[in-house]
């Protein structure tokens, strides 16, 4: 079959595996869309705004005033080693030419390392039949999404962690962890998309994988010096707040972006999320309210945040209203791990990407499958059997956090054993900023 026609054939089933469509397999018909490669390049750089300075902002907030740098370059830093890593050899582990064996569940070959034999001309299909984008705008676009998720996972270990551990442990992490989860959930020959797991932009293979490895890193590498008892609250909820803005409008590329063209898939997606964050948003500082707090700003950027994480899988997968309910639970269930499980359990996820990212994924995920549903407003078709996909979309979720799990520890234990991990606790004192980069934010 050629790969358009498959990837068109599984678009219902998870809206990202579009695989290069190689000159010697495309339809003679196959032609370059301008419009939707306009569309495509347009939601790359949405993508790399979330980043930076989105997430740079969002999280630097968060962190003390003697960390707020080395929170932000730490950020810029990964994303950068992400991209570059993502054309070496990242792209053909993901979205190459499959292995003849069992193995193409997996990862794919790497015939097409160091972007091997792509040129301008190499086209990528979209999910309908004959239409295409240039190859080099689906590499770009994925290549953000490696980018953002490692990036993610930083959140659960800033204002402790060594610059050079970062580094080592992001290489790693993203060989062993990232990209053959990528390819399983996205490829068209992957382990669960060929089960049918519905991940319309990225919640197991982005939010699930990196807040899943946020807490296991969190855990290897320990609590900051004075954590419980020492206030840590964030230097500028306004720096945050600006972040989260930054963050919401990307997410439109990230979302609406993963149906790879300008149709009625990816205005799905943007209606949902715009609904389905309005609504979380709203439902965590209803949650501070109801637990006896003011309604709070810092509230509604974690709420923000939740609702985008847990529509990511649902953005093509659901109706509006399905979104607006899964934005709501996913903010409250996020609510009750950051401020009643964190504390009991007493483990210090810095900046709460397990309790956002993880949690909100995991709920995103499990509940696309509810909300798939045609009778609940969802494009699934009539017979369509939601018992059947939830047991598709829990396995999804349960293997990609043990193969996170697995996959931080070792990644972490070799960026310990080359760097040493944990910074001196004298540089943990005087601030990141100054022990690791030599600089401070902010000059009085």
């Amino acid at each position: 079959m050629k790969l358009s026609t498959k990837l068109a054939a599984g678009a219902g089933l998870a809206l990202f595996a579009a695989l290069p469509a190689w000159a010697q397999d495309a339809a003679p018909a196959a032609t370059v869309d301008k419009g939707d490669t306009a569309w495509m390049m347009t939601s790359t750089i949405l993508v790399l705004m979330m980043i930076l300075p989105g997430l740079a902002l969002f999280y630097g907030g968060l962190a003390r005033t003697k960390n707020m740098l080395s929170v932000m370059t730490q950020i810029g830093a990964v994303a950068a080693l992400a991209m570059l890593v993502w054309v070496m050899w990242g792209y053909t582990m993901a979205f190459g030419p499959d292995y003849t064996s069992g193995l193409s569940n997996v990862i794919s070959n790497f015939d097409k390392l160091f972007l091997k034999g792509v040129t301008p001309a190499s086209q990528a299909a979209t999910f309908t039949a004959g239409v295409e984008i240039p190859e080099y705008v689906f590499i770009s676009f994925q290549m953000t999404f490696a980018a953002i998720t490692i990036a993610l996972v930083l959140g659960s270990v800033v204002e402790r962690i060594k610059f050079s551990a970062v580094m080592v442990f992001a290489l790693v992490w993203l060989t062993i962890v990232y990209f053959p989860i990528a390819h399983m959930v996205w490829a068209a020959s992957g382990l669960f998309f060929k089960m049918g797991a519905l991940d319309f932009a990225g919640g197991t293979v982005v939010h699930i994988n990196a807040g899943v490895s946020a807490l296991v890193l969190a855990l290897l590498l320990g609590k900051r010096l004075g954590y419980p008892t020492e206030r840590m609250a964030p230097h500028s909820l306004t720096l945050t707040m600006v972040g989260t803005g930054l963050l919401w409008v990307g997410w439109f590329g990230f979302n609406a972006g993963s149906a790879l063209e300008a149709n009625g898939s990816a205005a799905l997606a943007m209606i949902n999320t715009f609904v389905a964050t309005a609504s979380a948003g709203l439902f965590w500082m209803l949650a501070e309210r109801f637990s006896g707090h003011k309604g709070s700003a810092l509230g509604f950027c974690s709420g923000i945040i939740a609702g985008l994480v847990a529509v990511t899988p649902a953005a093509g997968n659901s109706g509006p209203f399905g979104a607006i309910v899964l934005g709501a639970i996913a903010s409250i269930v996020c609510f009750v791990f950051v401020t009643v499980v964190k504390p009991k359990l007493g483990y210090d996820d810095s900046l709460d990407a397990f309790g956002i990212h993880g949690i909100g994924g995991m709920v995103g995920a499990i509940g696309t499958a509810v909300v798939y549903a045609p009778s609940l407003g969802g494009p699934g078709a009539a017979d369509y059997d939601m018992g059947a996909k939830l047991l598709v979309q829990i396995e999804a979720v349960v293997t990609t956090i043990v193969w996170a799990g697995v996959g931080t520890a070792i990644a972490y234990f070799v960026a310990k054993a080359v760097t040493g991990g944990r910074v001196a606790p004298q540089v943990e004192v005087e601030g990141l900023d100054l022990g690791e980069h030599g600089e401070r934010a902010y000059n009085y």
